[in-house]
């Protein structure tokens, strides 16, 4: 089991989405961060190049951005994001 840390960044993101989206598609999105802890890489992960230890999910129309530390059993995230926006998490 992983712990799930959540950088000032990805809370500012899932603030602004709070009140953006609808409550259904915002559970979502907490229950696949929640979901990171027991699996951290779960079916349909992308590892990101260029990034050691940085991966993205899919969740509907919205990317989750975040590292693993295996060593630390401990998971990052860094960012969320709308799929049609561009990524940037360094």
């Amino acid at each position: 089991m992983h712990s799930i840390e959540v950088t000032p960044a990805a809370d500012r993101d899932l603030d602004m989405l709070k009140e953006r989206i609808q409550r259904r598609d915002f559970e979502r999105l907490r229950i696949a961060i929640r979901g990171l802890a027991r699996e951290p890489r779960p079916q349909g992960v992308t590892k990101l190049r260029g990034a050691e230890g940085a991966y993205r999910i899919r969740v509907g129309p919205y990317r989750v951005v975040y590292d693993i530390h295996d060593d630390r059993a401990l998971v990052v995230i860094l960012k969320v994001v709308r799929r049609s926006e561009t990524i940037y998490w360094r």
